[in-house]
């Protein structure tokens, strides 16, 4: 086994977002900083989050965006302050990267590509000194000092200072799998329960209903969760995706904490779905009272409200025969289908998790107070935010953080060496 004493080497163990963005923080001050990470290549949940168009950050004003992260707000809004969401862009276009801001204010590449800038990054890092180790994986510590199993062996490694950001527990296939938290809940680091976020939910739905529209999506509607409609959460608009096993999509992700804790209340939550946000329920009323003659139901639902397909099975998936030939209580039942969620969908599906490490087992660096000299950044914080640029946002915030927590240790640290007290 390999044993390194490199006291002026600061690691950092996670080559995602985070991770990266506190070695940059760090190599710009000019440390010496090495780069570990278990998967063979950096940012491989960056690049997943790219296929469908890389989501950098959001265009709405700080104080809405800092709301985002719920309870966890008053945690995030420090790192918020040192990386705002304009900053972020900025620094995107340092990389040579132009970006555009959409219509829903989300902020992406101008190509919505993930790799022309994570190599453009990347680039920069190894300009800067940065030594990338990959097929690494981190297995804890022996005594002191870090050990990591390479291709090479085991080797063990005591650096000046270490930060952690090794992804939560969504997506382990990409190297967010967990497998680091036994390591610091030895050490007495406490750690919250894992738990999807940005997920689907399971619904029962009928045979019928889901050998024919399992992967068919619903668009344009507006959604709100409760035990009743006039006391649900207030409507959400965007799309969602019916699966053999539920819902899942934007949508239902921009709800999801709240229906995953409504589920573990109570066994289950109602969803509320407005299928035809433009139109009043007195107007669909109306409309549909008109005669339909020889038309069949489909072509009434058609031709009145607009609906046919995934929406109009929706209501005889969810509304009775009664219901289905009374006007009124059709157009009711159009402006609020209620579905009701089960269990949401496994850890591993999910976009994102919350959970991790608590922040009261941080100081206001983010090092663990349990570790000296240890920081963590990332999604293995206990927090969690909707899809939106949120995510990426507060997980590169919290590693510029992190890194500025790190300078500022080592520089008192060695403050004290110059005071001739090595603590």
């Amino acid at each position: 086994m390999q044993d390194h004493n490199l006291s002026s080497l600061v690691a950092v163990i996670g080559a995602g977002p985070a991770g990266l963005m506190a070695a940059e923080v760090i190599a710009r001050a000019g440390h010496e900083v090495a780069v570990f990470d278990a998967m063979p290549s950096a940012g491989r949940k960056l690049l997943r989050a790219g296929i469908g168009g890389l989501n950098i950050t959001h265009a709405e004003p700080l104080a809405n965006f800092a709301k985002r992260y719920g309870e966890r707000n008053s945690a995030i809004a420090p790192m918020l302050e040192m990386l705002k969401p304009a900053q972020l862009t900025e620094w995107v276009h340092e990389l040579g990267i132009e970006t555009f801001v959409g219509s829903s204010q989300r902020v992406f590449p101008v190509d919505k590509k993930a790799a022309p800038l994570l190599r453009a990054w990347l680039k920069r890092l190894r300009g800067m000194g940065v030594q990338f180790h990959m097929r690494s994986r981190w297995l804890g510590w022996e005594g002191e000092a870090l050990r990591f199993e390479t291709a090479q062996g085991s080797i063990l490694l005591r650096p000046e200072a270490t930060v952690l950001a090794m992804g939560g527990a969504s997506w382990p296939e990409l190297g967010s799998d967990a497998r680091w938290v036994p390591c610091l809940r030895d050490r007495g680091v406490s750690i919250a329960p894992f738990r999807p976020s940005n997920c689907g939910f399971q619904v029962n739905w009928s045979e019928h209903f889901k050998s024919r529209y399992a992967r068919q999506p619903i668009k344009s509607v507006r959604a709100r969760l409760g035990t009743s409609v006039a006391g649900a959460d207030g409507w959400k608009s965007g799309e969602l995706m019916v699966t053999e096993e539920g819902l899942e999509g934007g949508l239902v992700y921009a709800l999801s904490a709240t229906a995953r804790e409504q589920v573990a209340q109570h066994g289950g939550t109602t969803l509320w779905l407005d299928l035809t946000p433009g139109r009043s329920e007195a107007q669909l009323a109306t409309r549909l009272a008109e005669p339909r003659g020889k038309n069949s139901m489909a072509k009434h639902l058609k031709g009145k409200a607009g609906l046919e397909g995934v929406k109009a099975s929706l209501l005889r998936e969810f509304g009775g025969t009664s219901t289905m030939s009374d006007p009124t209580q059709l157009a009711r039942l159009i402006k609020a289908v209620p579905i009701n969620l089960g269990a949401p969908f496994s850890i591993d599906r999910a976009i994102s998790s919350a959970g991790g490490v608590c922040f009261e087992g941080l100081d206001e660096h983010l090092m663990l107070k349990a570790i000296p000299g240890v920081f963590c950044a990332g999604e293995m914080l206990d927090w969690e935010a909707p899809t939106g640029g949120y995510l990426i946002t507060a997980c590169m915030a919290s590693g510029k953080f992190a890194g500025s927590g790190v300078l500022e240790f080592l520089a008192a640290r060695q403050a004290r060496l110059r005071g001739g007290i090595d603590l």
